[in-house]
């Protein structure tokens, strides 16, 4: 069952890492050293608020035995997410079955998924049972459930319906205890109404479900991905400790992440193989092209996340008159991208003219005396007047 990307693990300590950031958890999958060429992703954290609300929903319903539908992009992480439910979930100690669904033809996954006996076709010169037999007490999860064939979607309703499987080339039903969590990258509903997938399998998967936000809509997960892989490849490669620069963290964070997390892990594999002196600068990062509907949706949100990087490596930094500094880069920034134009720079900032002439006159970018009123220029917050 390699071939299907099956696995069993009792998870003992399998999905965890313990050179966490916080308190939160890194999660990941076990043996990753050996899924070098996979499009999974290898770990999950829960550092931003999206995520925290993500883990605390996985939280409530392993505990359960509901059927969970967990959804997501490629690449966000829904095996991990899979076995964590597995791990807090009272089948721990019970066998944990991952299957990819789009890894096996249509006259193959029936057999794979129910199993089958001697002589039942061609080639079958012994019986073997199933995933579902193989995950007995346990987990079974089927990853890209919505490449399932309409005939075997019929076959595995009945199953979850009837908690039994009959195997290929028998009549004698067999009793299953297993808790199926399934996952796709596709929207269900919308393979519904196109006839693709049927709708009362729909329902029946959809008890408990996950959504897994893409990597670009929970920026706060970025940075400590980020530092898990460079810990993860230094120790690799025997390298010795390397840093993010502050501008290497904020475009990590600025960019959108088609990929999600496994771009990110490739990125940062990259970056250590190419960077000098133990410091990865933003130059040595080599991120995709983001097609244009992308780069516009997610442009504001990043833009604010990559500013709170860089300021928050510049706190790391310290140094003396840290808020003159980013106040001042703050204000000779808008006025270069008003064309240094003061009321136009007043307008973008929301504050008034004076401030603004104050402050350049300070920086040097403007000659002249500060006036009189400069101090009190300074805390004068009101709406510019739009008359010169």
């Amino acid at each position: 069952m390699n071939k299907g990307r099956s696995s069993k693990s009792s998870l003992q300590g399998d999905i965890f890492d313990n050179r966490q950031m916080s308190d939160m958890p890194v999660l990941t999958l076990p043996n990753a050293d050996a899924l070098s060429l996979s499009v999974r992703a290898k770990a999950l954290v829960f550092e931003d608020p999206l995520s925290r609300a993500m883990l605390a929903s996985i939280q409530q319903i392993a505990p359960s035995d509901a059927t969970a539908l967990v959804i997501g992009e490629t690449g966000t992480g829904k095996e991990i997410v899979a076995r964590y439910i597995h791990q807090l979930s009272d089948r721990r100690e019970r066998p944990f079955v991952a299957v990819n669904c789009g890894a096996f033809t249509e006259s193959l996954v029936e057999s794979e998924l129910f199993g089958h006996e001697k002589g039942a076709f061609t080639g079958a010169a012994w019986a073997k049972p199933g995933w579902f037999e193989s995950a007995q007490g346990g987990t079974l999860f089927l990853d890209e459930i919505g490449d399932l064939p309409l005939t075997i979607q019929v076959k595995l309703l009945r199953v979850l319906q009837e908690r039994e499987v009959v195997r290929l080339g028998s009549r004698e039903p067999l009793p299953i205890d297993v808790r199926l969590i399934a996952a796709t990258n596709v929207n269900l509903a919308d393979a519904v109404r196109a006839g693709k997938f049927r709708e009362d399998l729909y329902y029946r998967l959809n008890v408990a479900m996950v959504v897994i936000p893409p990597l670009r809509e929970r920026p706060g997960d970025v940075l400590p991905l980020a530092r898990h892989f460079l810990n993860v490849y230094t120790q690799r490669l025997g390298a010795e400790t390397f840093t993010l620069t502050p501008g290497a963290a904020a475009r990590l964070v600025a960019h959108a992440w088609p990929g999600n997390i496994r771009e990110l892990e490739n990125a940062i594999h990259h970056a250590l193989l190419v960077s000098r002196q133990q410091r990865i600068e933003a130059d040595d990062l080599r991120l995709a092209v983001l097609a244009p509907s992308q780069a516009s949706a997610s442009r504001p949100a990043g833009a604010i996340a990559a500013l709170a990087a860089a300021l928050e490596a510049l706190y790391e930094e310290g140094g003396a008159d840290l808020f003159g500094r980013v106040e001042e880069l703050v204000m000779r920034t808008a006025y270069s991208h008003c064309d240094r134009n003061q009321l136009e720079t007043a307008r973008l900032l929301g504050i008034s003219r004076n401030v603004v002439r104050a402050r350049l006159i300070q920086y040097g970018d403007l000659k002249g005396p500060l006036r009189p009123g400069y101090e009190a220029a300074r805390e004068d917050h009101q709406q510019p007047r739009t008359t010169q």
